[in-house]
């Protein structure tokens, strides 16, 4: 399959693992880079650019596919060192980077010099417009679906991916409740160039987290999200557990008082815990609705096959079916 997306980065699916914390090391992106997709490493998961040029050169050690890194802005006092986590990517021979949190404008000239692709996350479309204003290759967008931080509006992706499609002019992925080749499908129909999966990149195999968390996405629904942080405008979805339920107790009493010193042991430092020790009350960690879409635990090629496989189905078959009447001629036998 060809879209904007494949062309842009060289790769053979339209399909990209988002950055996740404590969950894209090498291991991770170079299976996705190997299966035909684009494997991201998440560059702050490693402690400073020097680890983080280690990681770039074992992922390189592993595929000789396009991989990138993720590269988050945080709204913090203390910034990591952003010009030495760029050259050590730059240094790294990396093409591709999946920038988020804030804007990146800053740090673009560095990037572009470096011939390096940007692909910026954003959840509304007025974020969208301002990441092709400042010289953003692509977008991926983010739909309320999502895990992690899905923004302040709300909006899912059956409205924001056709509302961005209407107002870009560069490529987009749809990122958020996707899962599969029903999900590609979709996305593609209203206007994105491909998808962005990761909650389900963790129930991989090769994903170098701990079983407990494969296991508890494989058992949760749609129903087990919870949205938390919102009175502080830091809205995350995240997998219901016993210290999430403890720290929405705790929103709930403190009202529009709440600070984020009032959920410290709720947030802070919980990643290790969980993804590496499978400490699964341990805190609050970013998890998608599309966790009531996951039912197992394949290897990273084995889950790229099979999407791509149910969406040649979805295109060839199904959709066309529709068009010559023989897909309700088969509905109907």
């Amino acid at each position: 399959m060809k879209t904007a997306i494949t062309e842009l980065f060289g790769i053979e699916h339209p399909i990209i693992q988002g950055g996740m914390h404590f969950v894209g090391f090498a291991e991770l992106a170079a299976a996705v880079s190997n299966a035909g997709g684009l494997g991201i490493i998440t560059g702050l998961t490693q402690k400073t650019p020097e680890l983080l040029a280690k990681e770039i050169a074992r992922c390189r050690d592993m595929t000789d596919k396009p991989f990138g890194v993720n590269l988050t802005f945080l709204p913090t006092f203390a910034a990591p060192p952003y010009p030495e986590y760029i050259a050590a990517i730059v240094e790294g021979g990396i093409k591709a980077v999946e920038t988020a949190g804030r804007s990146p404008e800053v740090y673009m000239p560095a990037l572009k010099a470096a011939g390096i692709k940007v692909i910026h996350k954003c959840t509304s479309v007025r974020h969208s417009l301002k990441a092709e204003r400042i010289g953003c290759d692509a977008v991926s967008v983010d739909g309320f679906e999502c895990g992690g931080h899905p923004g302040e509006d709300d909006i899912p992706n059956m409205i924001l991916l056709p509302r961005a499609a209407e107002e870009l002019k560069i490529p987009f992925v749809a990122s958020g409740g996707m899962a599969d080749g029903r999900s590609l499908v979709a996305a593609l129909s209203l206007g994105a160039a491909g998808m962005n999966m990761g909650t389900r990149f963790i129930a991989t195999k090769e994903a170098p987290v701990h079983q407990n968390v494969k296991n508890a996405l494989v058992a949760a629904t749609e129903l087990d999200t919870r949205l938390i942080m919102r009175s502080l405008r830091n809205t995350e979805r995240v997998l219901k557990n016993a210290n999430v339920d403890r720290l929405i107790e705790i929103e709930r009493e403190k009202g529009d008082k709440l600070k984020i010193d009032d959920i410290h042991d709720q947030v802070a430092g919980v990643y290790p815990r969980i993804m590496l020790e499978g400490q699964m009350d341990a805190g609050a960690w970013s998890c998608g609705m599309v966790a009531g879409l996951i039912h197992d635990i394949p290897s990273c090629k084995e889950l790229v096959d099979r999407i791509m496989s149910e969406a040649d189905q979805i295109i060839r078959s199904r959709l066309m079916g529709f068009l010559d009447g023989t897909a309700m001629a088969k509905k109907v036998a």
